[in-house]
């Protein structure tokens, strides 16, 4: 860009000033700097054309840029929207997503351990809020995947525990393996910067492609 000399009229090429937090230059102010270079240009030494044509070509260069930024902002407002209103459908739906905190109700409850490759000796822990044991499952041999298991809420003794939030905790030999609880969608959402997020009933909010199954 070309800094006008406020004494003699006279042009030199410098970096344009940084701008300040919050402004930016629009095209409006770029076309006003411009006609007022036109007018303070020394008469017997004239603004180069050929400083006038790149000056054109950055004009329409952010003209463009502008154009393509409000587009982009655009789309991605539409396709948040869309992705919010395609998760909608989930709401009501069974669904299986990573957690290491089960909810215990009344039917008890359903999981699944992520098994990477063949095991032989799949154990399923839960444990209270004192973080004492209260019930192993044990899955046995497994190939690679998503293991199943169902605890009916009973203590390893074949007491019925009282409901409220239990730790799970897999394992192969000693190994730990991640967990997944089976909840209900009662609800859909969109955080902004990580994107759509579903609300399972006894684990709250989940991101859409943390989801493991749709039941």
């Amino acid at each position: 860009m070309t800094d006008i000399n406020s004494v003699t009229g006279s042009t030199s090429s410098l970096a344009p000033p940084a701008t300040l937090p919050g402004q930016q230059l629009n095209q409006g102010d770029f076309l006003k700097l411009m006609i007022e270079q036109f007018r303070a240009q020394d008469p017997t030494n004239p603004t180069d054309p050929s400083q006038m044509v790149a000056q054109m070509a950055q004009f329409s260069q952010i003209a463009a840029t502008q154009q393509m930024q409000a587009s982009f902002s655009q789309l991605a407002s539409s396709l948040q929207g869309d992705q919010v209103l395609n998760a909608s459908s989930l709401i009501g739906r069974q669904v299986l997503v990573p957690s290491t905190q089960a909810t215990l109700g009344a039917g008890g409850v359903d999981g699944a351990v992520n098994v990477p490759d063949s095991a032989l000796d799949v154990h399923v822990t839960i444990t209270d809020a004192s973080g004492s044991a209260v019930r192993t499952l044990n899955l046995g041999q497994h190939s690679s995947g998503l293991a199943n298991f169902h605890w009916d809420g009973l203590d390893d003794s074949g007491k019925a525990l009282p409901p409220g939030n239990y730790q799970i905790h897999a394992t192969n030999g000693g190994n730990p393996l991640d967990t997944y609880v089976q909840g209900q969608v009662s609800g859909v959402g969109n955080t902004g910067s990580s994107g759509t997020y579903v609300q399972v009933a006894g684990v709250g909010g989940v991101l859409l492609n943390q989801i493991a199954q749709i039941l």
